[in-house]
Formats: structure tokens, C-alpha cells, sequence
């Protein structure tokens, strides 16, 4: 099965060099180009504060929604409204019936994000280890476009 979160795989490789920043964000546009992956910033006041986007995953239904924030801005709600206006966003335009988030089991923050919005839990799964920190457990929660236009 395709790795699920491929959202922090580059952190392993930090500090990129300019080129290697160029290129990676050359792949995120090519991959945006080709439908399965649309990269953002997210930005308060003029600074990246993290970054977000959709991944379509081959043979799925859904768009995930990814997300991380820098160090200096977590705890301020940033990953929790960035994950709720992509899900609002993606079901007004009708584009799927299902939004995903994926997250190692050792990244405790990124589960904090999917049940504030009542995202259910799917369950764990073996998965590869990509980034540092992580133990190889996916965590996978879903909503559906009739439990998110109810609960909002």
C-alpha cells in the first residue's frame, strides 16, 4: 500500500540547500500539476507560520488534509483552522464525499487536530517510519461531507 503521510517525509533532509528547496518545490508543483497534491503556506501577517494542502491518494475516494506548524507558532490554532477551512472548502465544491487526516502515532499535536472537528477516528496501522520522531503508526480519522455539514 502507497505510504499515507508523505506530508513530513522532507523534514528527514533539513536544512534543504537552495537547490534541494528549488527542487522540492518544483516536485509539490508538478505534483499539483497532476492533480494529487496541492501545497500551501500558512502565513499570519506576512510570515509562514506552517503549511497544509491536499494529497489524492490513488485508488481513494477521499483528499487527505495535511499539516504542520513551525515551532515557534504551535498552540495557537493554526493546524485546527487551516484543517477546517480546507474540509469546509473541498465539500462546498463538491469535489469528494470524504476528507482524511493521517498522522504518525508519536505526534501527539497532530492528533489533537482531526476530534476538535469531529473527525472520527478509523483506527492504526503499521507504517513506515519517514521523519524523525516518529514510531510507525499511522493514525487515520474521516469525515464525511453529511457529518461535517451537521456539525457545522
Amino acid at each position: 500500500m502507497e505510504h499515507l503521510r508523505p506530508w513530513m517525509a522532507w523534514i528527514a533532509f533539513e536544512p534543504l540547500t537552495v537547490d534541494q528547496r528549488r527542487e522540492l518545490i518544483a516536485q509539490w508543483q508538478r505534483e499539483w500539476e497532476a492533480g494529487r497534491h496541492a501545497p500551501m503556506a500558512m502565513m499570519v501577517d506576512g510570515v509562514v507560520v506552517g503549511g497544509t494542502g491536499y494529497v489524492r491518494r490513488e485508488g481513494s475516494s477521499a483528499l487527505e488534509i495535511g499539516y504542520w506548524v513551525h515551532l515557534e507558532h504551535l498552540g495557537r490554532g493554526y493546524a485546527t483552522r487551516a484543517t477546517r477551512a480546507l474540509t469546509t472548502a473541498v465539500f462546498d465544491a463538491g469535489v469528494v464525499s470524504e476528507v482524511e487526516v493521517h498522522h504518525d502515532k508519536a505526534n501527539v499535536r497532530s492528533g489533537l487536530v482531526p476530534p476538535r472537528l469531529g473527525f472520527e477516528f478509523i483506527g492504526e496501522r503499521p507504517d513506515g517510519v519517514t521523519s524523525p520522531g516518529e514510531v510507525g503508526v499511522d493514525c487515520g480519522w474521516r469525515t464525511t461531507a453529511a457529518a461535517w455539514s451537521s456539525a457545522c
